[in-house]
């Protein structure tokens, strides 16, 4: 069975909770990243540790969180060594409009990823009524209203990110051999 860790950053709580159905899928473990956008060096390891590595942030003004861009910048350590090339990698976004330019922090991922060296699964699920219900093939992309708490996250969108997960530790496992 291939180790999955998720690595987000949630400012109110809405991107937390999708992360932990996307782990739940996945069977991972979560690492947070904090207000100041570190992690420690235990979170690190885990990362590091892992076949497949799943992004989450929200889209604050069509990208993805300052948080989430200073754990990014960070990774250069990794690419420097080469440490995540071949995990497989995926992501996962939540904004408070429909759109919200949620395409540009899957894209942020898709590009962070693949300057790791890394291999993106995208979403399979076709579009429907409640699964994928944004209609995303790169990664999950949830919604919710901007004065509406975490637990109001249609959970279809929070379907949407266990089956992602489960896609994903599958795919990590294939590959892990």
């Amino acid at each position: 069975m291939a180790k999955v860790a998720v690595v987000y950053h949630s400012g109110y709580g809405h991107t937390q909770r999708v992360a932990e159905f996307v782990a739940k899928g996945a069977g991972a473990d979560l690492v947070t990243i904090d207000a100041e956008g570190n992690l420690t060096d235990a979170q690190w390891a885990t990362l590091d540790a892992a076949d497949a590595i799943i992004m989450g942030s929200p889209t604050y003004m069509g990208m993805a969180s300052w948080q989430f861009k200073k754990f990014a910048d960070a990774t250069s350590k990794k690419w420097f060594t080469s440490a995540w090339k071949d995990k497989v990698a995926g992501g996962f976004t939540c904004s408070a409009s429909m759109s919200g330019d949620k395409l540009s922090t899957l894209q942020y991922f898709i590009t962070l990823s693949m300057q790791q060296a890394m291999i993106w699964v995208g979403q399979p699920a076709m579009p429907g009524a409640d699964i994928n219900r944004i209609g995303s093939n790169s990664g999950v992309m949830a919604q919710c209203g901007p004065n509406d708490p975490a637990s109001a996250i249609p959970q279809g969108d929070l379907d949407t990110a266990q089956a992602y997960g489960k896609r994903i530790a599958e795919v990590a496992s294939k590959l892990k051999g």
